[in-house]
């Protein structure tokens, strides 16, 4: 098996005495999946500032993301839908400029409202709630 360094490994640890294993020094825009049921996905994003989000506008990307696997896994409704759509529009507000502006926010917090208490049951959707609450105290 070839190593990343050029090298080769084998099953046996022949060839520098260490075991087998992966040995990665560098990886840019890449992603990597480990286990079975994982998912990897990268996005190559350039922000018009030339900045990525900032730690809160990047905690509420995450969050967002969670959020819209989660609802994957519910029967949608009409509030869900709406939800989702407005989950959709700040990802890519965020993706495209880095932040999601104060409009974005309020109508991603009304959605979220709208969702009902099942969305505020899940773990992502309090993220969400968290994140979007402090920012537009912010």
């Amino acid at each position: 098996m070839a190593a990343a360094d050029g090298g080769t490994t084998g099953t046996d640890g022949a060839g520098g005495g260490q075991p087998p294993g992966v040995r990665i020094d560098r990886a840019d825009n890449s992603a990597f999946n480990f286990g079975q049921g994982g998912s990897a996905s990268t996005t190559n994003t350039t922000y018009g500032g030339g900045q990525g989000p900032d730690p809160a506008q990047r905690a509420l990307l995450e969050a967002v993301r969670k959020l819209r696997e989660d609802l994957d896994r519910f029967v949608a409704t009409d509030d869900t839908r709406v939800l989702d759509a407005e989950l959709v529009a700040a990802e890519d507000e965020i993706d495209t400029s880095g932040a999601a502006s104060r409009t974005r926010l309020e109508a991603l917090r009304d959605a979220l409202a709208t969702a009902g208490t099942f969305v505020a049951a899940l773990g992502s959707g309090v993220a969400v709630s968290e994140s979007v609450a402090s920012l537009l105290r912010g």
